[in-house]
């Protein structure tokens, strides 16, 4: 009987002394231009996960090229996989809650980033967006690639110059 209790407390000990599920982010570097936060499990901030620019390219790049209705002529749009993006942070709600510098608030089911190829652009025709011209992130749908797309609740579903993302449970 003690043998057994010793053994549990044992096996208790060397459970809670194991390293947690949750991955730490490094931390930016540079300026930061997002936070994830809400039911994610890879951090770098009590709780939070911070990226600065260099951070974001380190995710799996994607180039959309497409029309918008923000802008004149086909553009190329790159930047992280938005997927690619809610796994680095380990993300396990269904919607994202993407609040811009303006206040300006969306929520985008997570099953449309598993759906379709969509980036959190950094750069338009290889150039970095400035907040100025919808940076530094926008949130920005293959259109030219999903008819399907192409309608007012994608178009309202893209969000620009994201500064914050909340992932939720519904």
């Amino acid at each position: 009987m003690i043998l057994s209790r010793l053994t549990t407390f044992s096996l208790a000990i060397a459970v809670s002394s194991m390293p947690a599920l949750a991955t730490n982010l490094p931390y930016p570097e540079g300026e930061v231009v997002l936070t994830v936060t809400g039911t994610i499990a890879n951090t770098n901030d009590d709780g939070s996960a911070h990226f600065d620019l260099a951070m974001l390219a380190a995710i799996e790049p994607r180039e959309t090229v497409t029309d918008t209705p923000w802008h004149d002529g086909t553009p190329t749009f790159s930047g992280p996989l938005a997927a690619a993006l809610i796994d680095a942070v380990g993300a396990t709600g269904t919607t994202l809650r993407i609040t811009a510098l303006n206040e300006y608030v969306v929520d985008v089911p997570v099953s449309d980033l598993r759906d379709y190829p969509a980036i959190f652009a950094t750069h338009l025709d290889g150039v970095p967006m400035p907040v100025r011209n919808k940076g530094p992130l926008f949130l920005i749908f293959p259109f030219a690639e999903y008819p399907e797309l192409v309608n007012e609740v994608y178009f309202g579903r893209s969000a620009w110059q994201i500064r914050h993302i909340e992932v939720l449970l519904d």
